[in-house]
Formats: structure tokens, C-alpha cells, sequence
């Protein structure tokens, strides 16, 4: 299914029971639905919990629209996109299951539109992480090489082994996004929200003073997973699932 954003093609899919509760998924930098939700089996976990699913390629990811330019990709556009496809379906209220960058998309959401999202788990994700390194990052794509940056590099490696990403849009989004969100504008936010990392994911080391500035926010830490390995953990679909699930 497609959704039209002023002018930006988002590609989603959804699966599940017709009648489950909505929770919509986003994914990572550099990666898309299927590869960051359903290679995992996090799609085949929530409809087995009857969840219904709604997946989304971001913008410059996927089967999305893929524009060269950074304003496109400012977060509160791709926040924007994220209700767009509730409102194609329908949706007035859906839970958020986001990761890396989809975090950073998900806290936009609960920040521009509060009243949309029931419950949100936001996994790899601090109060820093890699758009400190956006320049870096971005600089590598265009060049189409890696650089000494450890971050920029391994960024570099994860995007440029898939052959459908494009390395100019990609450089463009990272960019696009902005790191920064004022601390008081976390602390108005409300939604019950789980943080799921690795206590090996050096992107997301900064998740306990993300805890700090947000009231609604809880930690859950994985051990042993970097912000790679963490995505498929068996603790991670636990705790989502009975953070998603609990009553109140």
C-alpha cells in the first residue's frame, strides 16, 4: 500500500487480525520494514498476539520515495508520515514500536501528536546516539567509502551491503533528521514508554539519561546484544509485549 506525503510516496503494509489493536513499526536508518520487523519474526510475534500491524518504509528507505534533498527529511515530516498512514487506515490511535532512528521518529509522534499513541517502545535509542554523527555518516555515503569515524563506518557497512538502499538519500535523511530536542519539551510527555537497548550498543549508551528527562519513560537493558544484535532478542519481543499488553 502507498500513502501520498505532499508529494512523498510512503510505502506500508499491514498484516494481522482486522479487528487486533493497531500498533504501528518503524524501522532503523538504513534499513526498512521487512528487513529491521519481519526477518526478526517481531511481525510474526504481534499478530500472534493479535496485534494488528502497521509497517512503514520511511521516506529514503525501502520501497518509499527516496528525495535527495535534506529538508525532506526533516522529523517532524516523517513524525507527519506516521499519522498520515494511521489516518489512511482509519486509525485513530495505534501503539508505536520503533527502533534507532524509528525511535527518535517516535518520540516526534508523542511530541506533535500525543492524543495518536497509546503506548510506545522506542529500542536503541539514548539521549544521544548516531546523529551526533550525522555529518560524518553523511559525508561517507556521498563519497561512497567509509571513514576513520568508528559510528560513520559502521553505518557505511550495514547500508551499502544492500544494494536497493541509495547511498545519496540516505546521506541526505541522516542529515535531515536533527539530533537535538529540548529537554522540557521531553519532560511534558505523557504516553507510557519502554526503552529497550543493549548493554553492549555504544550508539544508545546515553538510554539511562533519556530515562531521567522523560517521567512516563522506563529502561530495559539486554545483555550481551550490541544496537545490531539487539533487534531479534527473544528479551525484547518479552518485555514489549508485556509492556504492550499490561492493563492501565
Amino acid at each position: 500500500m502507498n500513502f501520498d506525503s505532499q508529494g512523498v510516496r510512503i510505502h506500508y503494509e499491514v498484516h494481522g487480525p482486522e479487528h487486533g489493536t493497531p500498533i504501528v513499526l518503524v524501522h532503523g536508518f538504513a534499513s526498512d520494514y521487512r528487513l529491521n520487523w519481519v526477518g526478526t519474526r517481531w511481525q510474526e510475534t504481534l499478530v500472534a498476539a493479535g496485534f494488528r500491524v502497521i509497517g512503514i518504509d520511511c521516506r529514503g528507505h525501502g520501497h518509499s520515495d527516496k528525495p535527495h534533498e535534506e529538508p525532506s527529511y526533516d522529523v517532524g515530516l516523517m513524525a507527519g508520515d506516521v499519522i498520515g498512514v494511521l489516518d489512511a487506515q482509519g486509525i485513530e490511535t495505534a501503539a508505536y514500536l520503533g527502533y534507532s532512528m524509528g525511535g527518535r521518529i517516535g518520540l516526534q509522534v508523542l511530541l506533535d501528536h500525543p492524543h495518536r499513541v497509546t503506548r510506545a517502545v522506542l529500542g536503541g535509542i539514548g539521549a544521544a546516539g548516531a546523529l551526533q554523527h550525522a555529518r560524518q555518516i553523511a559525508e561517507s555515503f556521498r563519497a561512497g567509502e567509509p571513514t576513520d569515524d568508528p559510528v560513520a563506518r559502521t553505518f557505511y557497512a550495514f547500508a551499502a551491503a544492500r544494494p536497493t538502499n541509495d547511498l545519496q538519500a540516505l546521506a541526505a535523511c541522516i542529515v535531515g533528521l536533527r539530533a537535538h530536542i529540548d529537554p522540557d519539551d521531553l519532560a511534558k510527555i505523557r504516553t507510557p514508554i519502554l526503552i529497550v537497548v543493549g548493554d553492549r550498543d555504544e550508539i544508545a549508551r546515553s538510554a539511562p539519561e533519556l530515562i531521567e528527562l522523560i517521567p512516563s519513560a522506563r529502561l530495559v537493558t539486554i545483555a550481551g546484544r550490541d544496537h545490531l544484535s539487539a533487534v531479534p532478542a527473544r528479551e525484547f519481543k518479552e518485555a514489549a509485549l508485556d509492556f504492550l499488553t499490561a492493563d492501565g
